[in-house]
């Protein structure tokens, strides 16, 4: 495969494919939403949860996997393990949505641990990473490790910049959550969840059929 040789070029081509990713709603844009009612600081909070799974996994592919093809059978495990956790997640947020939480607002570890387990469990964020991830950590690798660092920070702080910026608009804008709105946004979130799910479901069955057809 043809690779971008010039650093600063490549770096400006992972802005722009990392902000046209990120700027497309999802579980983490979801869960943003949920937390960032109750936290102002929940946007920054889930980047850095959404960061200790999302480092290790670029090193990971830096080291080992950039060398080789993603097994079918490993993008078909991922999709219904993923999806299906996707979709348990969504139930369980409906089941909940009448739960009262004014006693206690989120506290950091939730947004936290919200950052790291639905980074955890999207199947998109994992086949990103094992196919156009991957595909740009290659091209990272021609410019040593000190640069492939720099692409991994540079990638993580779109993320980090974006969810800290609609956090921040959300919680700001709170005055206007009535319960309606409330409600509205909690089965949005459900919306996407099983939404999502459902399609990394339903593609990782496809594939399956597919690849045995």
């Amino acid at each position: 495969m043809a690779f971008i040789t010039d650093f600063s070029v490549f770096l400006t081509s992972v802005v722009f494919i990392s902000l046209s990713g990120v700027l497309l709603p999802g579980p983490l844009f979801a869960v943003t939403i949920e937390k960032a009612a109750k936290r102002k600081s929940a946007g920054a909070l889930i980047a850095l949860g959404h960061g200790v799974v999302e480092f290790p996994l670029m090193f990971l592919i830096f080291f080992v996997l950039s060398q080789f093809a993603v097994p079918v059978f490993v993008e078909v495990a991922v999709g219904v393990v993923g999806g299906s956790l996707m979709i348990f997640m969504g139930v369980q947020t409906f089941r909940k949505r009448n739960a009262p939480n004014e006693q206690h607002p989120a506290s950091k570890r939730d947004s936290l641990i919200a950052g790291v387990w639905t980074t955890a469990i999207n199947p998109g964020f994992i086949l990103w990473w094992l196919t156009i991830g991957t595909a740009l950590i290659m091209n990272a690798r021609q410019f040593g490790l000190a640069e492939f660092s720099a692409f991994a920070g540079v990638h993580w702080l779109c993320d980090f910049l974006w969810y800290t910026v609609v956090a921040v608009l959300i919680f700001k804008s709170q005055r206007f959550w009535s319960a309606k709105v409330h409600q509205g946004v909690t089965f949005f979130c459900v919306a996407v969840f099983v939404a999502f799910g459902a399609f990394f479901f339903g593609s990782a069955l496809w594939q399956a059929i597919s690849a045995l057809a």
